[in-house]
Parts: structure tokens; C-alpha cells; sequence
């Protein structure tokens, strides 16, 4: 049973959680830094003392502090401020007296209501559409593959963009409506493409080239290249 436990990690002036997780197929500590909000993880096994390892964890702090500081900074979104979406950028646009319901006005996202929560609402606004999107998509591309599809999601996930379970849910993270519609759609057929390949082997690959009509390795690049940034979108440290 995977266990865990927040304590803290102090440095460069702020103080950070350090989520300590005990996962019964862990072989060796692991530390990673959330990108989304710069928590420090230290994964270990299920019998690993603690002690030992929060010394482990310090003899590590150059490399910690190294890794928050290539975060980008935060992208709180205000009025006036962008927000990226599908590989363009969207102005902020909060109106005194306009609906509150949002609305997109070419390259603006129009809204009123109250002020202090412009965060939250563009959001779930963006979320929507990412589940609206990404749902349309992924049956479109099942249907074209021969696949039957279960449910569709979608959640904001530490590390996967995509995932999907034997019995065919697929479930994504909402902030790929954020990057180039290129990128969406790769990561469509490579999860689509694991109702006939439940691997990463050749005969996946091909079938992932076969769906999206080219190879994904320029999507792949892309992402791990901006996709640090686009998980700081909408947080606030």
C-alpha cells in the first residue's frame, strides 16, 4: 500500500512542502520537483528508514535548489494578462457590468462577474473546452483506428499528458489545450493507439504513425521542451 507523509524543505527563501511517499515497488530513493507548484517528492521504499533519508534528501539541496530555480515563473492569470491556448496567446479581458459567463472574442477572453475570481473562472473555462476538444477528438480518432473508446477525461496530472486502461478510458491532461493543436492530436493517437497496444513497442509506434499520418518525435520534443511552462500556467508560487 503506497503511503505519505508532507514535511518541509527550506531554501533560497521560501519553504516548500517535501511530500515523502513510500511505494512497495520502489527499489532506491527518487527525488523530483513538482514543476506545478515546486514541491520537492522523495519516493522510497517501504522499509527505508526516514531519518537517513531526509540526510540524503540534504546532501542533495544544490541539486534541489538547481532544479526549482529552472522553474519558469508562475503564470497567474489576471486582467490583462495571457494565457496561452492552442499555441496562440489569449488576453484577459474583464469588463465592468459584462456577463459573466465567458466568451471568446478573437484573441480576448471577455468576462465580467467578480473580479478576485478571473483566476479560477478562465480555469474552468479553459478545462471545459480541453474536455470538449479532447473528447471530440478521441472518439473521432477511435472510430478512424477501429477502437472502441470508454470514457473520456480529463484531470491535471504531475507528470503523464495522457493514459490509458485495459478496459479503454482515457483520461488527459486538461492543460494540452494550452499547446499547438499538433501536439494535441499526437498525444490523441498515442493514446488511442494503445487500444491495439498496450506497450511501447515497434507495432505501437507504427500504429501511432499510421493514425496521425507522420511522426510524433517533433510533439514529442515540443513538450519537453514547454511543457514545465504550461504546468505553471494558472499557478500562483
Amino acid at each position: 500500500m503506497t503511503g505519505s507523509s508532507e514535511l518541509e524543505f527550506s531554501g533560497g527563501g521560501r519553504v516548500r512542502p517535501l511530500i515523502v511517499t513510500r511505494r512497495p515497488r520502489a527499489r532506491t530513493m527518487r527525488l523530483s520537483v513538482d514543476p506545478r507548484d515546486g514541491a520537492v517528492r522523495l519516493t522510497l521504499p517501504p522499509r527505508t528508514a526516514l531519518r537517513p533519508a531526509l540526510a540524503w534528501v540534504e546532501s542533495k539541496r544544490a541539486w534541489i535548489e538547481a532544479a526549482l530555480a529552472a522553474l519558469p515563473a508562475p503564470q497567474v492569470i489576471a486582467d490583462g494578462g495571457t494565457v496561452p491556448f492552442e499555441g496562440t496567446t489569449l488576453t484577459i479581458d474583464w469588463r465592468e457590468g459584462a456577463p459573466r459567463a465567458i466568451r471568446r472574442e478573437e484573441n480576448r477572453l471577455v468576462l465580467g462577474g467578480p473580479r478576485d475570481a478571473i483566476g479560477t473562472r478562465v480555469l474552468r473555462w479553459l478545462r471545459a473546452e480541453a474536455a470538449r476538444v479532447l473528447e471530440a477528438e478521441t472518439r473521432a480518432c477511435g472510430a478512424r483506428a477501429g477502437v472502441t473508446i470508454g470514457r473520456v477525461g480529463v484531470g491535471d496530472p504531475r507528470t503523464r499528458w495522457g493514459s490509458c486502461s485495459s478496459a479503454g478510458d482515457i483520461r488527459y491532461s486538461w492543460r494540452l489545450i494550452l499547446a499547438p493543436p499538433a501536439v494535441r492530436e499526437a498525444t490523441v493517437a498515442h493514446e488511442v493507439a494503445h487500444r491495439l497496444h498496450m506497450h511501447h513497442g515497434p507495432a505501437f509506434h507504427a500504429a501511432v504513425r499510421d493514425m496521425l499520418g507522420r511522426d510524433p518525435a517533433a510533439e514529442r520534443a515540443w513538450l519537453r521542451t514547454h511543457g514545465t511552462s504550461l504546468q505553471r500556467v494558472g499557478r500562483e508560487g
